[in-house]
């Protein structure tokens, strides 16, 4: 498979959230490249290149990063603090998507360095409608840092 230009890496860990977040964005026209990946090792496999990813280009890296919080062997919140100390890495976007409300989360997340918090809505139309401005937001209207 070719890596060449993701612009998204979505950390998903539910099936369901996954299918249900590409398919929103879909509808909303955000048609950028997506990796999908099912855990926090996964996902650090692909920043850096390493495990099924060790083909993918080390100069090559996502605009927008969608986290989930709660996954199994490395967390979300691990996988945030990964990045946002790497300095190769800082700079991109990273949106917490997660079900989790709870204070503590949120505020742990954004002082690690996350840009957003999005609690996932349970109302399939909130849900989508959230997802889309997501994309619209990070990938068109947002100037990256250079």
């Amino acid at each position: 498979m070719s890596y060449h230009n993701i612009e998204i890496l979505f950390v998903e860990d539910s099936a369901d959230d996954a299918a249900l977040t590409i398919r929103a964005l879909k509808k909303g026209g955000v048609t950028n490249k997506l990796q999908h990946v099912i855990n926090g090792a996964q996902a650090l496999d692909f920043l850096y290149c390493k495990g099924d990813f060790a083909s993918r280009s080390d100069q090559e890296f996502p605009k927008l990063i969608l986290l989930d919080l709660k996954m199994p062997k490395i967390s979300g919140v691990q996988v945030l603090e990964k990045i946002k100390s790497d300095p190769n890495l800082k700079s991109i976007p990273v949106v917490m998507l997660t079900s989790s409300n709870e204070g503590p989360d949120i505020e742990k997340c954004f002082a690690l360095g996350a840009n957003s918090y999005i609690v996932k809505p349970v109302d399939s139309d909130n849900f989508f409608k959230a997802v889309k401005e997501i994309g619209i937001y990070w990938l068109a209207l947002n100037q990256p840092a250079h």
